[in-house]
C-alpha cells in the first residue's frame, strides 16, 4: 500500500504526539509508511477537505464540517482545566469587548470562543488576523491566540482569558481541541486500525520525554523549561477519553444550536486492533 499522507501540527504540544516519527530507532520504518507534512490547524482541515491528507490532527470543528472521517482512538489534545494555549488577550475588561480579532491558525477556536460568547448573551464581531498581537490589538479590543504564540504572551501586560478554563467554569466539561482522524476511503479498518496503534505508541513515548522536549523548545520559545513541562504534564490532557468526548459532543451540540458550526455527524471512533482481534 503507498505510504499515508499525514497531516500533523507544528505546535509545541504536539510534539509528543510525533515523538516515534522524528526520533528513535523506529522513526526510519514510520516515514516509509507515512507521509508527515507539519502545517497549523487551520491548513491541516483545508488538507482534508481538498483530498490532500489521509490521516491528521485535526482541529474539533472540522469533524463538523468534513464528510467521511473516521476517528483514530486513543489520543487527543484536550484539557480538563486551563489549557494556557488558547487565550483571549485584550487591555479591556472583557465585559468592554466589543470586537475580537481571531487568530487565523484555527477554526475550532474561533468557532469556542463564539459558543462561550453566545452562552453568556455577548454580542461581539469578529474579524480573521494574522497571528500578531500588537497589530490585532491596534485594530481590535481583544486577539483570540492559539499555540506557541500564546504561550508566549506575558499574561501581566493584558487581561487574558483562558478559554479552557473559561469553557470548563460554564459548562463542567473538559475541551477536546483536536484528535487523530483519517478519510474513510484512506484505507481498510486493519489499516486504520494499525496505524492509530502507531500513534498511540507515539504518544506514549513522547510523554516519557517531556523533560527533553520542553529543554529543546525553551530555547525556541524563550520561556522555562519548567514552565513547558509543565504546560505539557498538567494543561493538556493527550487521552480520547469518555469524559473528552462529552465535551466535545457538548461544544458541537451548542455551536449547532447557536449557528456557528453546521450539526456533527455521529461520532465514528475506529476499533482498536485488541478489539478487532477479540471479536474475530
Amino acid at each position: 500500500m503507498p505510504s499515508l499522507r499525514v497531516c500533523a501540527i507544528s505546535y509545541l504540544n504536539t510534539v509528543p504526539l510525533m515523538w516515534n516519527f522524528d526520533h528513535g530507532c523506529r522513526a526510519a520504518e514510520l516515514r516509509r509508511q507515512f507521509e508527515v507534512d507539519y502545517t497549523v490547524p487551520s491548513n491541516c482541515a483545508q488538507m482534508f477537505a481538498e483530498g490532500s491528507a489521509d490521516i491528521g490532527i485535526i482541529p474539533t470543528a472540522a469533524y463538523a464540517t468534513i464528510p467521511g472521517l473516521r476517528i483514530l482512538p486513543d489520543v487527543a489534545i484536550a484539557s480538563k482545566h486551563a489549557v494556557r494555549s488558547i487565550l483571549l488577550i485584550s487591555a479591556k475588561p472583557i465585559n468592554e469587548i466589543r470586537s475580537v480579532a481571531l487568530d487565523k491558525s484555527s477554526r475550532t477556536s474561533a468557532a469556542l470562543l463564539k459558543v462561550l460568547f453566545r452562552i453568556q448573551d455577548r454580542d461581539v464581531a469578529y474579524f480573521p488576523e494574522d497571528p500578531y498581537l500588537d497589530i490585532m490589538l491596534a485594530k481590535h479590543d481583544a486577539a483570540l491566540l492559539i499555540g506557541d504564540p500564546a504561550l508566549q504572551v506575558d499574561p501581566a501586560r493584558y487581561q487574558v482569558w483562558d478559554l479552557g478554563q473559561q469553557w470548563r467554569s460554564l459548562t463542567g466539561k473538559p475541551f477536546l481541541f483536536a484528535f487523530w482522524a483519517a478519510r474513510e476511503s484512506a484505507a481498510s479498518e486493519e489499516e486504520l486500525a494499525q496505524a492509530a496503534e502507531a500513534f498511540r505508541d507515539s504518544r506514549d513515548e513522547g510523554l516519557q520525554h517531556v523533560h527533553e522536549i520542553a529543554r529543546d523548545w525553551h530555547v525556541k520559545l524563550s520561556l522555562p523549561e519548567e514552565t513547558l513541562s509543565r504546560y505539557l504534564t498538567h494543561n493538556i490532557h493527550y487521552v480520547l477519553d469518555s469524559e473528552n468526548l462529552a465535551g466535545m459532543q457538548l461544544f458541537f451540540r451548542l455551536a449547532a444550536s447557536y449557528g456557528i458550526l453546521p450539526a456533527a455527524p455521529e461520532l465514528r471512533v475506529v476499533p482498536e486492533l485488541e478489539t478487532r482481534n477479540s471479536a474475530q
